[in-house]
């Protein structure tokens, strides 16, 4: 299998900001994987010797799969830098590589290290050494080619408000499961029950093996390939969804048939540009907002499905809590 390497090498006064636009792009073009270069980066004290030294110059870097398709999507990221350059005032240049699957996968692991998530929760590559601490919860991940590997601000988000609000006693779906990660953590706090599901048959693969590696016993959880909640018959009490926002919105029309009544819906994927809108759209299907949380300009929501006629219990709490920001080194989800 072959890959196409775009990497856009930019100069912009808000580096942060132009770094978050160009990946969004990637995101929003529907790539695997994102890899963002700043030469302002520290690296961390136990990189190994093997680890990516610091770069010279802005730069993200997205893989393309080399398929019927690719010219066109070539195409289209050409067209959507080419508005962006001009909305931005980018100064950027667009540069194509070929990669064989083995310099693909490297390209990006070697970027991926072990990283806390939370002050308990820790995301460890398997190719990675980890010495865990005693509170440690350690989640064990290899992706592949599935997005989600908690380097993302949109993943981070959804483990933070699974470990806030999760309780030992919910039923947990995941929807756009990706590499698993979400229903790991959701297993290790508690979670009585796991469900994900994803249009993407392989995703749901490292789904399942990720899941295996953590030990979560199999009679615990079950995946399945589709769109959205079309495929999901029993009702959850705490459901996930890290996707976009249009996609949320979709997803929203159906989530009364798979949410139970007090349940806890955690949604993600949202630019703060859209967040009015997610938040109006879960208002308007009977949720009550307990918390927004933002990461480097992406948000997550936090609803509760109200019983019918139920007021909200107090003034909505969604202009409080940013997370700290944080500067990204490889943005894989």
């Amino acid at each position: 299998m072959k890959w196409i390497e775009a990497k856009i090498v930019f100069d912009h006064p808000d580096t942060d900001l132009a770094a978050d636009l160009i990946s969004n792009m990637f995101y929003d073009f529907g790539l695997q994987g994102v890899v963002v270069e700043d030469p302002e980066i520290e690296p961390a004290e136990d990189w190994a010797e093997d680890a990516i030294g610091r770069p010279l110059q802005h730069a993200v870097t997205g893989y393309i799969h080399q398929d019927a398709q690719a010219d066109s999507r070539c195409k289209i990221l050409e067209e959507k830098l080419a508005q962006l350059k001009v909305s931005l005032n980018l100064i950027c240049r667009l540069t194509y590589k070929e990669l064989d699957e083995q310099d693909w996968a490297h390209a990006w692991k070697a970027y991926f290290w072990p990283q806390k998530i939370t002050s308990n929760i820790v995301v460890k590559p398997t190719w990675r050494d980890y010495q865990a601490n005693g509170n440690d919860i350690v989640i064990e991940l290899d992706p592949g080619m599935a997005f989600g590997t908690g380097s993302h601000p949109t993943t981070a988000l959804c483990i933070a408000m699974i470990e806030k609000y999760l309780r030992r006693t919910d039923t947990f779906l995941d929807v756009g499961t990706g590499s698993g990660i979400l229903m790991i953590a959701a297993e290790k706090l508690g979670a009585e029950t796991l469900c994900g599901i994803d249009k993407d048959e392989l995703a749901v693969e490292i789904a399942a093996e990720n899941l295996k590696l953590n030990k979560v016993n199999p009679a615990r959880f079950c995946l399945k390939a589709g769109h959205l909640v079309d495929e999901i018959n029993d009702s959850y009490s705490f459901i996930t969804a890290n996707i976009f926002s249009h996609v949320i919105i979709e997803l929203l029309k159906d989530i009364k048939s798979v949410l139970t009544v007090g349940g806890t819906f955690v949604c993600s994927g949202i630019i703060e540009e859209n967040r009015s809108t997610v938040i109006a759209a879960m208002e308007d299907t009977d949720f009550e907002i307990l918390e927004t949380a933002v990461k480097e300009e992406w948000v997550a929501i936090v609803g509760r499905l109200k019983v019918k006629g139920q007021r909200a219990a107090g003034k909505e709490q969604h202009a409080a809590g940013r997370m700290p920001r944080a500067r990204g080194r490889a943005n894989r989800g």
